[in-house]
């Protein structure tokens, strides 16, 4: 990046420690924290999506419908992070990849399964070989996002559920013994009242979610935790123009303090919203403030 990096072997001091941490590879060290903050901002609210449909199902009067929502928090919810994580990225890439060889190649006479091989025509492979760098990525990325927010949206849907059933009956009976329908009794009386008692579950959740992130490292994307690892490692033929020992500590330390700023950040902004939330309402934290104002 500077000009007297041209040669790093005649470099010491500052010079030398300037020119190491402007390297291509650093930046691509800087830019994985908004890989990282990207995962969290997509994967929240759509994790909470797929909670929402979860704990709508779960309550439903229709039958197939309760037991899927009651099916997926379960079976998400009693297996191993790790197994599912593992499991979607393969099963979603896949299950992609057929739907694409089912259209796009009607006429394959061959198996797909052909022994422990998954084998699709070049048309449908996703993304397609001749794709730029980028797009396979973005594809990576895509697929960790939906992984990320099948799973925790099943974290979701539990908590979701608990809160809906937290909010006192006598409510629901009153509106609709002013004759509010179901559908009407559910988005004006319940939605709006389960995020005070749902909040602090989610509030434990996005923490969860948080530490989650290293796990992008095991489904193939350059995090945080794949850089600092490359970079502080000692014999890595990539950095051979700027030599050091082990700086792994160093770097995991880096990252220690990013996550430990970033959840204390969360705890003071997600605080907040409890105080607005709770505000004026019958609960304990209500109460609380109600108090401490008088």
């Amino acid at each position: 990046m500077f000009s007297y990096c041209a040669d790093p072997s005649t470099l010491e001091g500052l010079k030398w420690l300037s020119c190491y941490l402007t390297t291509g590879k650093h930046f691509g060290f800087y830019l994985s924290f908004l890989t990282v903050l990207g995962l969290l901002a997509i994967t929240a609210p759509t994790a909470l999506a797929f909670g929402f449909a979860g704990a709508a199902a779960a309550r439903s009067r229709i039958a197939p419908v309760r037991w899927i929502g009651k099916t997926y928090t379960a079976i998400v919810r009693g297996v191993p992070d790790i197994a599912f994580f593992l499991f979607f990225v393969i099963a979603l890439d896949q299950g992609f990849e057929w739907l694409r060889h089912k259209i796009k190649c009607p006429d394959w006479e061959d198996p797909i399964r052909q022994g422990s091989d998954f084998v699709v025509c070049q048309a449908a492979k996703l993304p397609l070989s001749s794709a730029p760098q980028w797009l396979h990525e973005t594809y990576g990325f895509f697929l960790a996002v939906l992984t990320f927010a099948i799973v925790f949206g099943a974290f979701a849907a539990n908590v979701l559920f608990g809160a809906m059933r937290a909010v006192p009956r006598a409510q629901m009976e009153t509106a609709e013994a002013y004759g509010m329908s179901h559908r009407q009794t559910f988005w004006r009386i319940l939605v709006p009242q389960m995020w005070v008692y749902a909040l602090p579950g989610l509030s434990n959740l996005w923490m969860v979610l948080i530490k989650a992130t290293p796990l992008l490292f095991l489904l193939g994307v350059e995090d945080i935790v794949y850089w600092a690892r490359e970079l502080g490692g000692t014999k890595n033929a990539r950095f051979t123009d700027y030599p050091h020992g082990d700086w792994r500590i160093w770097y995991f330390s880096f990252l220690l303090v990013f996550y430990l700023a970033f959840t204390r950040v969360s705890e003071i902004v997600l605080d907040k919203i409890m105080q607005r939330l709770t505000h004026g309402q019958a609960t304990t934290a209500g109460e609380a403030q109600r108090k401490a104002a008088s």
